[in-house]
């Protein structure tokens, strides 16, 4: 079997590289079409744990993942290989919310 690198999308969920199509923002009216389209046929996961949507990863199944790091980091954990990088953004969303 080959080794496959698992992006960790946050929160301890992760996905095999070669599953990821793209990473984009959620911001985009394509992105939110997208995440209500995937949605409406039951191919939406949802990796936030509650914290603001960042990033929408296309799968080669056609899932989309929801996912709580700005694209930016995520795209820097799979170029370096490191599921450290942008770490600090996972503990900063843990910590306001254990403060709310």
């Amino acid at each position: 079997m080959e080794d496959y690198f698992a992006l960790n999308i946050g929160f301890s969920n992760i996905i095999l590289l070669p599953k990821i199509v793209g990473i984009m923002s959620s911001d985009s009216a394509g992105a939110r079409r997208l995440r209500s389209e995937a949605k409406t046929n039951n191919m939406l996961a949802d990796a936030t744990m509650g914290r603001k949507t960042r990033s929408i990863i296309l799968t080669t199944s056609g899932h989309i993942f929801l996912s709580a790091i700005r694209p930016e980091s995520l795209g820097k954990r799979l170029e370096k290989k490191d599921n450290l990088i942008a770490k600090e953004e996972e503990l900063e969303d843990i910590k306001s919310s254990e403060l709310d």
